[in-house]
């Protein structure tokens, strides 16, 4: 059963070492989140799939990697520092602050209808440059990447004699003040992009723009994500960014309902545009500010026509963060293995039932907590034998750890979900943080064991296919671990590996698991590197 809520990614990903709540040991940071062991070769798959399909696949792109922080007469330029806002709104009764478009008019903490009239807010963050403070020594945070690659148009120009259309690819952080952070890592301070400004003809942009939204949906389908669970959003021109001409939004199905993935824009010429000099000579078709502290003309000479232009830009826009959530939701995935016993069933389903009467009877819980915990539990216990996986996120839930009768439902429930389920990550290998992992069938086995270790070392030699080695448990307690991190292979090293099993025959070889069927099959030690590179 793939995951239904939020919370069921957030225990598995806190659980597992995907990703945890920044500065943790202090009360957390709003809106910042840790990439663990597990989340940081996940994300760095991700985006190494996405550098190698748009840099390396390609024969019109070049990559850079600008600076976070930026001369400031950039964001001026770039309209930042004026339209970069929020509607911001205050509670007068509970003094919490929302984004006026994201609540009705009441305040979600405490009910209120007192708000205050919603305001402008920017989003940028300041921070300071040099060791004197004062009026002209601040800087931003880059709030997005794409500055840094049309500052850089010209450089990229000259060093690469590039012909139009071609494009400039960059994966970086950036940085939002939020004002309500939410839903795990969907929305968050700080996070990165992956970023295309694809530079074209005028009078082609609309040609390209909708050949980049092809390329974007395939690609995504490529790394995974299913079709029936990405929309196309056209969006009106009447919430088009000042920028933009047109935008196509890809919305993929979070657990949350269908949201923002990647933007696709068509940007005209504005950008470059705003940051050239002498605006006036270049024949612009977006109206810009006027620009006295450019010293460059960002253009670009056409052969054909012997005449400067000023190219039009196409930009897909991406987040790894919201990338990663995608990839989890998609992949994630509760089975039920083997029927639970009659009596096992029942003691889980009472534990349930008490520990939901506690909930309900809790003067510590929030009120928006104590019921997103009780609706949460209603819908495990109505249909038991398919929700049962779903407990371990609901103990996990936002204020569970004080209701004392979690302890008891956690041991009535944890026996039999090892039994009878699995938590599964369909990830596609390449993607997957771990490619394989090694178990030897007895970890007081020299012989056994050294064999073990030989094999993760020479599968992880090459570098490029993450191998561990795992005997800290019994073997099906570690295929389960290996299923929930989303590992495609396991293999087991056992005593006919080393020649002292019952079939001679045997020797030499070992059990390869898939993680998806659950299927195993004997495959000699030195096909091994073969075997896993034509899969992986």
């Amino acid at each position: 059963m793939p995951a239904v809520t939020m919370d069921q990614l957030v225990s598995l990903c806190k659980r597992r070492g995907f990703i945890f709540p920044g500065s943790d040991i202090y009360g957390g940071l709003q809106g910042t989140y840790d990439f663990g062991p597990l989340g940081v070769e996940l994300k760095n798959n991700l985006k190494a799939a996405w550098w190698r399909a748009n840099v390396y696949e390609r024969d019109d792109m070049e990559g850079l990697d600008a600076a976070i922080l930026m001369n400031r007469l950039t964001w001026k330029y770039s309209g930042h520092e004026e339209t970069f806002t929020d509607p911001l709104v205050d509670c007068r009764s509970c003094r919490s602050r929302w984004r006026a478009d994201h609540i009705k008019d009441t305040c979600p903490n405490c009910g209120s209808k007192d708000l205050t009239e919603p305001r402008p807010f920017n989003m940028m963050f300041k921070t300071q440059v040099g060791p004197v403070a004062d009026d002209g020594s601040y800087a931003y945070l880059r709030p997005e990447t794409a500055q840094g690659i049309f500052v850089n148009f010209n450089n990229v120009l000259a060093t690469t004699s590039r012909k139009l259309p071609f494009g400039i690819a960059q994966i970086g952080k950036a940085f939002r003040n939020e004002i309500n952070p939410r839903n795990f890592i969907f929305r968050v301070r700080e996070f990165e992009q992956m970023e295309i400004e694809f530079f074209v003809m005028p009078g082609t942009e609309d040609e390209w723009h909708q050949r980049w939204l092809d390329d974007r949906l395939a690609w995504w389908r490529s790394v995974g994500l299913s079709s029936d669970n990405l929309q196309v959003y056209t969006v009106p021109k009447a919430d088009l960014a000042h920028y933009s001409k047109a935008t196509y939004d890809l919305m993929y199905r979070f657990p949350i309902g269908f949201e923002e993935l990647e933007g696709i824009a068509s940007r005209s010429d504005y950008d470059l545009g705003s940051h050239s000099k002498e605006q006036d000579s270049l024949g612009l078709s977006a109206k810009v500010g006027r620009n006295d502290d450019s010293t460059a003309k960002l253009t670009y000479f056409d052969p054909e026509s012997k005449r400067h232009l000023v190219p039009f830009v196409i930009e897909p826009s991406a987040g790894v963060d919201r990338g990663v959530l995608a990839l989890l939701t998609e992949a994630y995935d509760e089975q039920q293995i083997k029927p639970v016993t009659p009596e096992r069933a029942q003691a889980v389903a009472d534990a349930l039932a008490a520990f939901v009467k506690s909930v309900g009877r809790s003067e510590k819980l929030p009120a928006e907590q104590r019921d997103a915990m009780l609706e949460r539990a209603e819908l495990i216990g109505k249909d038991m034998a398919a929700s049962m996986a779903q407990i371990p996120a609901l103990l996990d839930m936002p204020g569970a750890s004080s209701i004392e009768l979690g302890k008891k439902l956690r041991g009535q429930a944890d026996p039999a979900l090892d039994e009878s389920y699995r938590t599964v990550l369909h990830l596609k290998p390449a993607l997957a943080p771990i490619k394989v992992a090694v178990f030897p069938l007895k970890r007081n086995a020299p012989e056994i064991v050294a064999t073990a270790r030989q094999i993760r070392k020479s599968l992880q030699a090459d570098g490029d296919m993450r191998t561990v080695y795992d005997d800290t448990g019994a073997i099906g307690k570690l295929y389960r671990r290996q299923d929930e991190i989303g590992t495609p292979y396991c293999i087991t090293v056992d005593f006919d590996t080393i020649g002292q099993g019952k079939d001679a025959t045997l020797s030499g070889t070992v059990t390869v698991r898939d993680r998806d069927t659950m299927q195993q099959e004997r495959v000699p030690i030195a096909e091994l590197q073969t075997y896993f590179r034509g899969r992986v």
